[in-house]
């Protein structure tokens, strides 16, 4: 019995601890978060059957991906969660049987990394996909196309699609639609999003033209969503999302406009699609990579057929004369419906190694191999008879452009830069003739960059110039004398002229005010007769000469008595009890206070207002090349000395600083006609207020500005403003600052001046002869 127990209570602990164990790892799993696997590489292939099948390799093992298809254009797509790619965000080139190419894109998807792996195809035809761990293959197989259609049916690790039928199976017949709605995403994506009947509804996504349709299988949809939203407001390449019965299915109709990106998902039952706008360079990327084709369409379905033969047909189909090489050999199986003749030929050359070449209406085919040896055995006899051929000489008279500017151009030199234009003052160039065609060099410039050398036969020609006729002097081959002159004629041509038309205006409010006031006592013991005589008026005095007291307010109180009083000292000083006039009065008033025995009580109050203002206009206009700088002064020059030596043998020297209000303007023409000007305003002003040993400082003030402007467009540059407002006062301690009779003993003066520069610049293409434009 003791050995049963034992027995029971260890399978019993055996149980406790699998059970245990089991609950620690599923916990481990639910609390670690999962890694993001990395797909790594896609290896193409071709099978028996002319089947197809792509491979793609993965860090770790991978779920089963969502995948479906759309018909216009061609497309197989597998959405991966919680992966992310390693290969290049663009278009690999496959070439194996209707695989085209492939790209993968990684994106944030509900906070997880999804990718979506796009096959782009010829034609659409079946597939399967199948799931073995790390690896997930996709198996197309044209020949069961014509024979018999793909059955659905849902396997957990491959599913079969025809690309009319994609995603998965549905069991239940006419389950309602749940929700239909629209939103903006964080990057400014459209994102429609559909809650499904079940996570099997089954799904289709195609495109007509701007609208992107999406098939709801065995679908109803309920009243209420039953509608169209105009979604326009929300500025996302989807405009509008409109849902409606089709049948036993479900249509909604998604309306676009614009470049963009489609992406569809689905997380259970919420399938999700994503419209995003192109970037310029994702613009120009698929510009590049895409191939139009505009041969009429035709349907080819062959068996096992000789590719010469398929070429006949093309040629019989096109009315285009065709020569095959007799090293084009082998079979071919195919079938194309509907696409271009051209798309056809490539396809069928891409498939089998070959390549062509055209020449008028008619076609060579020859392996690629064959035709690069080809070309290059023509390229090497062509430099053989380069080499070869006799040197001519050519005199080719330049108009517009420097003979030495062309020249340099030809033989890769560097291209001579002019200097640039100039008005000082308000002088003007209009009416005058320019000379040359001034920003011939930036062109050639331009050019040369193109050609990174020199045009002429290497080691055999050469070229020269007359600067006296400006005549081009070419040595070389009749065929680069064909091909030099055919540069020079479109090198040499009028530079396109603009007329700089500027008016400068300088306004100025000035405004100033000062206040002042004296106050003292003086005394008189004289008298005229027998009568005392008190006069107020006038500016204050002092005294007179023989000592004759005149008074403060320049008064001669005593005609005959001396001077007796002595409120005014030995220096002939004023005894002022407050002296605090204004600095520069424009007047004063005079007031006789009162007369205290033989003391007079004397007021002055002096004052100054002054206001100014004015304007002062300028417009200056200048003839300048396309892509070439004006430079417009007006303004003066400050003189200031220096000194030189020491001792008695110092030497005084008067220079001159410039203090200019200087506008340099290079207009470049676009070709749409409109003006882009790069501007630089300059306003230096002498300081007159800081003279120093020297001389007075010069301040200096600019603006710098790139603006695109229509022709005969005027542009406003202003903000150059100066206010200079001060307030100064004087007083006596204490005595100042009491109300009213403050005013007694101190003195204010106040300053406002405004000064603003404005600069009016139009641009005018010249049209024409320039000599007719200054009116």
């Amino acid at each position: 019995m003791k050995g049963q127990i034992k027995m029971t209570r260890s399978i019993e602990y055996r149980g406790w601890l699998t059970l245990l164990s089991r609950v620690l790892c599923l916990f481990i799993v639910l609390i670690v978060p999962a890694q993001a696997v990395e797909l790594l590489s896609v290896q193409p292939s071709e099978l028996p059957g002319k089947q197809v099948q792509i491979q793609l390799t993965f860090s770790a093992p991978v779920a089963v991906p969502k995948d479906f298809s759309i018909q216009s254009p061609a497309r197989i797509m597998l959405d991966f969660p919680n992966v992310t790619s390693k290969l290049e965000r663009k278009p690999i080139a496959i070439g194996v049987g209707v695989v085209h190419s492939l790209i993968a894109i990684t994106a944030a998807v509900d906070g997880s990394d999804r990718t979506r792996v796009v096959l782009n195809l010829t034609d659409s035809l079946p597939y399967t996909v199948t799931n073995a761990g790390e690896r997930v293959t996709i198996t197309i197989n044209p020949t069961t196309a014509a024979s018999s259609p793909a059955v659905n049916s849902p396997v957990e690790t491959a599913t079969s699609r025809p690309n009319t039928t994609p995603v998965s199976t549905s069991n239940s017949t006419g389950a309602a639609l749940r929700d239909i709605n629209f939103r903006r995403g964080s990057s400014g994506e459209g994102r429609v999003v559909i809650r499904l009947p079940s996570s099997s509804t089954r799904v289709a996504v195609r495109e007509e033209g701007s609208r992107v349709l999406v098939d709801l299988y065995d679908t109803a949809i309920p009243k209420r969503l039953f509608r169209r939203l105009d979604v326009t407001d929300f500025a996302t390449p989807v405009t509008a999302v409109e849902s409606r019965p089709n049948g036993k299915n479900v249509l909604v109709e998604i309306q676009t406009s614009g470049d963009f990106d489609q992406m569809a998902y689905q997380t259970d039952e919420v399938f999700t699609l994503d419209f995003r706008k192109l970037t310029p360079t994702e613009k120009e990327e698929i510009a590049r990579n895409k191939m139009v084709y505009e041969g009429d369409k035709l349907n080819l379905n062959f068996q096992d057929i000789e590719i010469r033969s398929v070429l006949q047909v093309l040629a019989d189909f096109t009315n285009m004369n065709l020569v095959a090489s007799d090293t084009v050999q082998g079979n071919i199986t195919l079938r194309l419906k509907n696409v271009p003749w051209d798309q056809a030929l490539d396809i069928i050359l891409k498939t089998k190694g070959l390549d062509k070449r055209q020449e008028g209406n008619v076609i060579v085919v020859a392996p690629a191999q064959e035709l690069a040896a080809q070309e290059q055995l023509q390229a090497e006899a062509t430099q053989k008879i380069e080499e070869l051929a006799q040197l001519k000489t050519e005199y080719i008279q330049i108009k517009y452009a420097k003979a030495a500017d062309i020249s340099a151009f030809l033989t890769g030199g560097a291209v001579h830069k002019e200097s640039k234009s100039t008005i000082s003052d308000s002088t003007t160039s209009a009416g005058k003739k320019v000379k040359n065609s001034r920003g011939m060099e930036n062109m050639l410039s331009m050019e040369s960059d193109l050609y990174k050398g020199s045009i002429l036969t290497p080691g055999r020609g050469s070229a020269t110039f007359d600067e006296r006729t400006n005549t081009l002097v070419v040595m070389d081959t009749a065929v680069r004398l064909e091909e030099i002159r055919k540069i020079v004629t479109r090198l040499d041509i009028p530079v396109r002229q603009v007329l700089i038309e500027s008016r400068v205006v300088v306004a100025n409010n000035d405004f100033a005010r000062d206040l002042g006031v004296r106050f003292g006592v003086s005394g008189s013991m004289g008298s005229v007769g027998n009568n005392e005589l008190m006069v107020a008026g006038g500016q204050p005095g002092s005294l007179a000469v023989g000592g004759f007291d005149k008074g403060p307010f320049g008064l001669n109180l005593d005609a005959g008595a001396p001077y007796n009083s002595g409120l005014i000292d030995s220096d002939n000083n004023q005894t002022l009890i407050t002296n605090l006039p204004a600095l520069d009065p424009s007047g004063s008033v005079n007031f006789l206070i009162g007369k205290v025995g033989s003391y007079l009580l004397q007021l002055e109050l002096s004052a100054m207002q002054k206001e100014g203002k004015g304007e002062i206009v300028s417009s200056p206009r200048i003839i300048t090349s396309d892509q070439h700088q004006a430079t417009i002064k007006v303004g003066q020059q400050i003189p200031y000395q220096t000194v030189t030596g020491t001792g008695s043998n110092t030497t005084v020297t008067t220079s001159f600083k410039d203090a200019f209000l200087q506008l340099d303007v290079t207009p470049h023409i676009t070709p749409n006609e409109k003006v882009v000007m790069d501007i630089l305003v300059t306003k230096d002003s002498a300081n007159y207020e800081q003279k120093t040993d020297a001389g007075y400082p010069i301040d200096t003030r600019s603006a710098e500005t790139s603006v695109l402007v229509s022709n005969g467009e005027t542009l406003v540059l202003g903000g150059v403003y100066e206010r200079t407002k001060t307030y100064s006062k004087e007083q006596l301690p204490w005595l100042g600052d009491i109300p009213v009779l403050g005013r007694l003993f101190k003195s204010e003066s106040r300053l406002d001046n405004n000064r603003e520069l404005l600069i009016f610049v139009t641009p005018k293409i010249l049209k024409g002869d320039i000599a007719n434009t200054g009116k």
